[in-house]
């Protein structure tokens, strides 16, 4: 029974308590006058967290650091000019699909999801570069200054990558790694539900490092597992010292409290367990052991079989699980099994009726569970026909894996969003359409993959991305041919990184003239398309990217419908007041237009008084 603490609060705990919450990365370990150690506040890395340029200064604490790791946070907290542009024609049912495919830098794209998806992702799961020293790792320059980070995050080549490979000669080797990863599980973890949870894939190189740093972001306590996979079906003769057969997948919840994995389905094997000999008419059951070595005071009592043997006790050293009062109640319902002369050690019956419909998953997976390296690359090569094998990644998952990672996430029927941020060659996007096909689910996913070069050109695809598309769109295909496809989402929506559809180009006052004036009458780029603009509208406003849209054609003016009305636009020029007030009749939530799109000054004022009249409701914004 806990005690009363017949103190008052302690104000000091209740508001470290409080900054967990919003900054666990800045809990750390100090030890106190005595000697002993207490939970503290990092403030130098708190004041890193509240400022825009890098703090410099250190204390002796108990923590992970490295080379880069406070440029590293100054890169995730760095805003960048960039939108998200749509690709009609590498999607798959573009306006009613939920799901989406985003091509770029994943830092990049985490940040420009930050509004639209802040709190919403049930599900995170990743399979980042290994840091082998054969893999490609994102560069992003963690030791620039703020200024020269903004800059370059805006430029791109003609796929827009920045790789580099990270070999161990390189001195930097673990830090560039650790920067690269840091920063983008700082900006996941905002996207994360309350009850949301993050499962990463990684091998023996960094695991030790990435479970440090999963715990500093997240906070030790909200540590759940650490699986072991069992990648290979055989031994590697070839090794040098020992066969690597597993990987691991480290899991942590955004909050412990709130998330618990959902059971697996009981196996046949298991229910094999349970027989009946005695025909009881409870059905079948199996016997478990009567006695264990915990000790039990209760639990040292003689007992006599029903054939007449005397058994003075539990076996030495042994306790007997259940006190003489309760053994006897159990005997009495036929609920102790004797053997079948009647003459054994008791065990109890433990009926298959009374057993939880699922089992409680385990923290070591068996590749005839859950797949191995080989079936994946099979699988792959069923959906991507490669002309070059050298095509085929080497650390592609099986798919089966991540459907038990679905499957442990969440129930199926929630609409659970699932973000992979190097989503590779799109498993996760392929296991979310097939645990969804075959236990009815509605999970929706959210795949993101810098747009790397294959090793060689194939026709038709230049990058992995375009690779995962490719094995996504023709899986749908194969799905659509099954019986039970109706009503399932197989579509997605592709989504580009690109500069943002606003010009950006200033000058000083005394180099405009009347002539440049009238080139900046639009501050939209001439190859920006209403649909640039439309995207670019739902990033800003925090706008699910995924809602379905259509177009309708209102005096003459092509308007975006996005969500029915929750969301109206209309980017055409010559927007006058009759056009307005049709537009407010439809009551949209919100609604947005140009700013050069009014016929006049006057109808741009009248605006506002127009919907105030009609649908005062509706929120106004212009770009």
């Amino acid at each position: 029974m806990d005690k009363l603490k017949m103190h008052s609060p302690n104000l000091t705990e209740s508001n470290i308590a409080k900054l967990v919450e919003l900054f666990p990365n800045c809990v750390t370990e100090v030890r106190d006058a005595k000697g002993e150690l207490n939970r503290a506040i990092d403030f130098d890395l708190l004041r890193q967290e509240l400022s825009t340029t890098v703090v410099e200064g250190q204390q002796e604490r108990y923590q992970l650091n490295w080379p880069g790791k406070r440029e590293a946070l100054l890169a995730a907290n760095a805003p960048i000019a960039k939108t998200l542009r749509p690709a009609r024609e590498e999607s798959v049912d573009f306006d009613t699909t939920r799901n989406l495919f985003i091509e770029g830098d994943n830092l990049e794209v985490l940040k420009l999801l930050q509004e639209s998806y802040l709190g919403q992702i049930k599900l995170i799961y990743i399979d980042p570069p290994y840091n082998t020293g054969r893999d490609f790792i994102y560069d992003d320059d963690y030791k620039e200054a703020a200024e020269s980070y903004l800059a370059h995050s805006n430029q791109t080549d003609e796929f827009g990558t920045r790789l580099v490979a990270n070999t161990e000669a390189n001195g930097r080797f673990h830090s560039d790694w650790l920067s690269m990863i840091y920063a983008r599980l700082r900006l996941a973890r905002n996207v994360l539900r309350d009850d949301g949870v993050l499962f990463i894939s990684i091998d023996d190189n960094e695991v030790d490092n990435l479970r440090k740093l999963c715990s500093e972001i997240f906070g030790e306590e909200n540590f759940v597992a650490q699986i072991i996979w069992q990648k290979v079906y055989a031994p590697k003769n070839t090794a040098d010292w020992f066969s690597e057969d597993h990987d691991y997948i480290l899991v942590y919840a955004k909050a412990k409290n709130y998330w618990r994995p959902e059971k697996l389905e009981r196996t046949a094997e298991m229910e094999a367990r349970y027989k009946n000999p005695d025909n009881d008419p409870r059905g079948p059951w199996k016997a478990e052991n009567m006695s264990a070595r915990n000790r039990y005071d209760a639990g040292v009592y003689s007992v006599t079989c029903p054939n007449g043997r005397f058994i003075e006790g539990p076996p030495t050293g042994r306790y007997w699980v259940i006190d003489e009062v309760k053994f006897k109640a159990l005997d009495a319902d036929k609920r102790i099994w004797w053997g079948a002369d009647g003459n054994n050690v008791p065990a109890v019956k433990k009926f298959l009726s009374e057993v939880s419909s699922g089992r409680t998953p385990q923290t070591l997976w068996f590749y005839n569970e859950v797949g191995h390296t080989q079936d994946a690359k099979k699988t792959l090569l069923k959906y991507v026909p490669f002309q070059h094998t050298e095509n085929v990644l080497n650390s592609v998952k099986p798919v089966e894996l991540l459907q038990r990672i679905l499957q442990l996430a969440g129930k199926p029927d929630e609409n659970d969003i699932i973000l992979d941020f190097f989503s590779g060659s799109a498993t996760t996007a392929h296991a979310v359409l097939k645990q969804n096909f075959e236990d009815g689910g509605n999970r929706r996913f959210i795949g993101v993959q810098i747009p790397e070069p294959l090793p060689r050109a194939e026709p038709g695809l230049r990058s992995i991305f375009e690779m995962g598309l490719s094995r996504v769109r023709n899986f749908s295909a194969e799905l659509r041919e099954q019986e039970g496809a109706a009503g399932q989402d197989l579509g997605f929506r592709v989504l580009k990184t690109a500069t943002s559809n606003m010009k950006d180009v200033y000058y000083t006052p005394d180099a405009v003239s009347q002539d440049l004036l009238s080139d900046q009458v639009s501050n939209i780029r001439e190859d920006r398309t209403p649909e640039d603009l439309l995207f670019q509208v739902l990033l800003d406003w925090g706008v699910d990217l995924a809602l379905p849209i259509s177009q309708q054609s209102i005096a003459g003016k092509t308007v975006f419908f996005v969500d029915s009305n929750a969301l109206v636009a209309c980017f055409d020029t010559g927007i006058d007041e009759n056009f307005v007030k049709q537009l407010a009749g439809h009551k949209p939530l919100r609604v947005v237009f140009r700013d050069a799109g009014f016929a006049s000054d006057s109808v741009k004022i009248n605006v506002e008084q127009v919907f105030k009249l009609l649908s005062p409701a509706t929120e106004i914004k212009t770009l």
